[in-house]
């Protein structure tokens, strides 16, 4: 399964507009701000074992919401495979919504190939006194109890508040929801000082009213939980952050292969003011 704590979504039918200048005001008090957002996926390498001869796809975020009424995150991951004999079509779906203030978080992942569902995870995570209990509805009801963690929303805000300290790495536990949805991961964050995009960035000019603004080079590598010593993580992303949260620039490294992805259109979205 792709996974990405990034969160995002696909395709024809979204209507994409460029960003107008009153974009730079529809942050709330998180600094966060409303927007959608296409990257057009390309393979930059894969090793034999992968068994994977080409790759293209398309990911689309989208982030909404407030820090009064909740943040909702619509992400779709769609890839085409082709492994020399054969092509086959990845989809994932996923839909997550958290509460800043109450601590409030909850997912659902649907994975599909070639139109089949593969795997349909859905929950609910919540704090308790003993850290954090998943309530757990798809595909079975169950409920797990998991040591203290940070959800997505909040988890990128720690890495923008880290960035304007200039601390250059810091770890953390973090719980998104991904895979079987019962277990959080060690996020591990290396943020590089501050940027403005040079003449040759790929996809600078894709943000619109932001693409002359300072960035954070970022990169975050997961391990599993009970990893320990020299160990490999099971996924790595290296992205350019804006302080309003939004990314591009992306490299996505699954360990045998390894995707790029570039921001290709942009559209910041409305945001009611907190009462």
């Amino acid at each position: 399964m792709f996974r990405s704590s990034l969160a995002a979504t696909v395709f024809s039918g979204l209507s994409i507009l460029s960003l107008g200048a009153s974009a730079a005001h529809a942050a709330g008090p998180s600094g966060l701000i409303a927007h959608r957002a296409v990257y057009d996926l390309e393979l930059k390498d894969a090793s034999d074992r992968s068994g994977i001869s080409g790759m293209v796809g398309r990911m689309v975020y989208e982030f909404e919401g407030s820090d009064c009424t909740g943040f909702t995150t619509n992400f779709r991951f769609v890839t085409k495979i082709d492994t020399g004999d054969s092509t086959r079509v990845s989809d994932q779906q996923t839909t997550t919504f958290e509460d800043l203030g109450k601590r409030l978080f909850r997912f659902e992942t649907k994975s599909y190939t070639d139109s089949q569902l593969d795997k349909d995870v859905r929950g609910a995570a919540s704090d308790d006194q003993k850290g954090i209990k998943v309530d757990l509805t798809q595909p079975h009801n169950k409920q797990v109890q998991i040591i203290e963690s940070r959800f997505p929303t909040e988890h990128m805000l720690d890495i923008i508040h880290n960035a304007k300290l200039g601390k250059n790495f810091f770890e953390a536990q973090v719980f998104d929801g991904s895979d079987d949805g019962d277990k959080p991961l060690i996020a591990t964050t290396v943020v590089g000082k501050e940027q403005t995009p040079a003449t040759d960035d790929p996809d600078a000019d894709k943000a619109g009213a932001f693409s002359k603004t300072p960035f954070w080079p970022v990169t975050v590598a997961y391990f599993n939980e009970k990893s320990t010593g020299d160990a490999v993580p099971v996924y790595r992303m290296s992205f350019k952050l804006y302080e309003n949260g939004i990314t591009r620039d992306l490299t996505m490294d699954y360990g045998d292969f390894v995707l790029t992805g570039k921001l290709t259109k942009l559209e910041v979205l409305g945001t009611k003011a907190c009462q």
